[in-house]
């Protein structure tokens, strides 16, 4: 679930769902989601910013990217080859 820079504040998770120490942060995570904004929670006495407009669109963002199925497709190349001729001894 960890899609986001690695310099951004992460101070917890709700729902798995990363809380930023600025609004910046939470905007550039939901960017990255294909979300837009950000709500506020109050985690551990401070507030704290997470990506959607709210709880529930983040929530559901979370659920559909964890459910998505990726499919993997590869190409196997053939060759065919005949010996011939009859060696005469």
């Amino acid at each position: 679930m960890c899609n986001y820079d690695t310099n951004m504040a992460v101070i917890g998770s709700i729902d798995g769902i990363p809380l930023f120490a600025t609004p910046r942060e939470a905007v550039q995570w939901a960017n990255s989601k294909g979300l837009s904004g950000f709500h506020t929670h109050n985690y551990q006495g401070q507030v704290s910013y997470m990506g959607g407009t709210n709880h529930s669109r983040a929530l559901d963002n979370l659920r559909n990217t964890s459910t998505q199925q990726v499919t993997i497709t590869s190409s196997t190349s053939t060759s065919s080859s005949s010996s011939g001729g009859g060696g005469g001894y």
